[in-house]
């Protein structure tokens, strides 16, 4: 991709250093370690942390560099390995941005082990010469270094400086880590003539803060010429020093049903938002969202090509809606040609790879070429259509306030007819027209309108129902086995993987997989799948099932035979982050059991019916018995998809009875 400017944040380069003398503000110091330090802290009673990180103290300030001020971001680190699972630890990677000539500089390297032998503290320094450099992409560089003899139960502490001429780019810091931390602290001075935007993320109330005003001198020189003598000025202005602090901050650990732990994480972000020198107009810095739109339409790596003419579209436009009327059926030949034309290479880029008329030639690209082909396209057929941006659920949410590109890493194409719009993402080749992946609803995206303001649109996992419907109907076979015909229509997105799935393998093997679901000896046949080439819809799937019993001769059925849920998907006792499903879920199984000749009910679960909080959820279970007859329904339904932390205790208490009720069993015995 074309070169361009970007803010590479903190959680990519992994540090950013503090130096000796700035130590004192803190808890702790380089180099100062006692036998006292290796006793076990409380965190090492918990068998999941595999170290414990003692300090991490930051800093970012402004330093005169000859004509110009840079930013000089610190960072020290001090950690505890507890075992050979957090030998990671010792390897330190630091990203350094470069642009031409100007670079990022990694300076003051220091790192050191400690062990305790003996009863005596004895010291492992590592080497200058150990530091690597190890190049990741094309305007990132990455330094490597690993500490030497690292065993279990050392401490290794290190530190270093990056000296950065993107002075507009303030470091983030993160005070959480996967480990347990005891002291994190990130100290940031920033002169008067810099208004900087404070991003915090303080989920658990966990950060502390305080600011405090001095006054700092930056003595800079030039050169008017190569040959005249430097001149030296000085510049004066007011300083404010914010200091962010946390303490026994928990580890970071994943849960399921979490979008993105970027959402959650203790951490501070900054944005310039203008520049206030003396004697001169306030220039804003950070755009507006209709300057934010205007920009990227002018961008060469995302819309430029899209005011183009694009005539090499023509002919394959033209074929696609020649005699075709209606606008939906002209944009439904349009995305299909592409979904099923073009291959995509990466699902995770907010810019274009490539100019379109490569893309178009080539047949691949991401995610971004592939939906702003559509776009280009769709408007060569006159139709409106227009590119829009968001994040995906695994990539954190975006500011709905500030136009922050960093936080967008996705494009789909909207088609907008009479009143209706459609979002379309032609780069999945499975899913039908109007539909978008579910891991694009992840709240706050932008629709980007030419020549106008950009529209919010929020696509949240609430508004997104994945209905399944089972229809089981079972009576008795020959030698006391049960023979059964199964019909259901899946998730959409459920079907979508069953798709795949039975391409992939063909009909006959993808269902033979699903014969030990059934939990007893089983055979499947006769399968029949109704809306394979249909993306639009779910599958509706049809088979024939039999199973045998055991020899004591009773029978033991699970009236959800292979659909019922036999593990409760929220184990821990406690959650901390909101419980984030992608959609909202509503199930539905009916059975109609023939009891076989001979036999009688000898167990029969009870009906029951649970509601989750009165309104966001029920959970159905009914059945009833008659002579030859057993009749059974289930239901879960929710609400919604999202929960917060405090609701998490009655959300797995009713998963807890799902799980429970859903493991019961009729029983049958043979007449005496």
């Amino acid at each position: 991709m074309r070169s361009r400017s970007i803010v590479f944040p903190l959680h990519l380069i992994v540090g950013c250093l503090i130096s000796c003398t700035a130590f004192s503000q803190s808890k702790v110091k380089f180099g100062k370690i006692s036998p006292e330090d290796f006793k076990p802290t409380s965190f090492e009673k918990d068998t999941s942390a595999h170290a414990v990180i003692i300090a991490d103290v930051g800093s970012s300030e402004y330093e005169a560099d000859r004509d110009d001020l840079h930013m000089i971001f610190k960072q020290y680190k001090r950690i505890k390995i507890i075992d050979k699972n957090a030998y990671d630890e010792a390897t330190v990677r630091v990203g350094l941005y470069h642009v031409g000539s100007a670079e990022e500089k990694l300076q003051n390297v220091k790192a050191v082990a400690y062990n305790l032998v003996d009863g005596k503290v004895v010291e492992t320094k590592m080497d200058s010469k150990s530091i690597f450099n190890d190049k990741v992409g094309k305007s990132v560089n990455v330094k490597k270094f690993t500490i030497p003899d690292v065993k279990e139960g050392t401490i290794i502490e290190y530190s270093y400086t990056v000296n950065s001429p993107w002075k507009y780019s303030l470091k983030s810091w993160s005070f959480q880590d996967e480990y347990p931390v005891l002291l994190s602290e990130y100290t940031v001075e920033i002169p008067e003539f810099y208004d900087f935007v404070f991003l915090k993320q303080d989920v658990n109330g966990l950060l502390k803060h305080k600011a405090d005003i001095d006054r700092k001198t930056f003595n800079l020189s030039y050169e008017s010429s190569p040959t005249a003598a430097a001149e030296h000025f000085s510049l004066a202005a007011n300083t404010v020093k914010n200091v962010w602090s946390a303490e026994n901050v928990p580890a970071l650990k994943e849960e399921g049903y979490t979008t993105s732990l970027s959402n959650h994480i203790t951490k501070i972000e900054f944005q310039i938002a203008a520049l206030k020198f003396p004697n001169s107009p306030v220039k804003p810095m950070m755009a507006s969202w209709d300057k934010f739109s205007e920009e990227l339409y002018k961008d060469e790596d995302f819309g430029a090509d899209l005011g183009k003419n694009n005539g090499y579209l023509g002919d394959v436009v033209d074929g696609l809606v020649a005699g075709v009327k209606e606008d939906t059926a002209k944009a439904r030949r349009i995305y299909n040609y592409v979904r099923t034309n073009f291959t995509c290479t990466d699902h995770d880029g907010l810019y274009l790879s490539k100019p379109l008329k490569t893309v178009f030639t080539s047949h691949n690209g991401n995610e971004t070429d592939i939906n702003l082909l559509l776009v280009a396209m769709l408007r060569r057929a006159k139709l409106k259509a227009d590119p829009m941006i968001l994040s995906t659920r695994d990539h954190g949410v975006t500011n709905e306030m500030y136009p922050l590109a960093a936080r967008f890493n996705y494009t789909v194409a909207t088609l907008t007819v009479d009143t209706l719009s459609y979002f379309l993402d032609a780069s999945l080749s499975y899913l039908g027209f109007g539909r978008l992946s579910s891991s694009c609803y992840n709240g706050h995206a932008r629709l980007l309108l030419e020549g106008t303001t950009p529209m919010p649109v929020y696509l949240n996992p609430d508004d997104l129902v994945e209905q399944k419907t089972t229809y089981v109907m079972v009576m008795g076979g020959e030698g006391g086995s049960l023979k059964g015909s199964y019909q259901q229509i899946p998730t959409y997105f459920e079907s979508c993987s069953m798709r795949a799935g039975i391409k992939d393998k063909g009909k006959d093997t993808y269902f033979k997989g699903h014969e030990k679901d059934f939990g007893a000896e089983t055979t499947i046949s006769g399968v029949e799948v109704e809306d394979m080439n249909d993306n639009e819809v779910p599958l509706k799937v049809k088979y024939d099932f039999e199973m045998k019993p055991d020899e004591s001769g009773m029978l033991y059925i699970n009236p959800l035979f292979k659909e019922a849920t036999l593990k409760n998907p929220f184990l821990s006792e406690t959650r901390f982050y909101p419980v984030e499903m992608s959609h909202v879920i509503d199930e539905t199984y009916t059975l109609n059991l023939a009891i076989p000749e001979g036999y009688e009910v000898e167990e029969l679960p009870k009906s029951s019916v649970v509601k989750l909080n009165e309104t966001d959820g029920v959970f159905q279970y009914l059945i009833q018995a008659s002579e030859n007859n057993i009749q059974f329904r289930s239901r879960i339904k929710l609400s919604r998809a999202v929960f917060a932390p405090e609701e998490y205790v009655e959300l797995r208490r009713f998963y807890d009875m799902i799980v429970k009720k859903q493991s019961e069993q009729i029983v049958l015995k043979r007449k005496s």
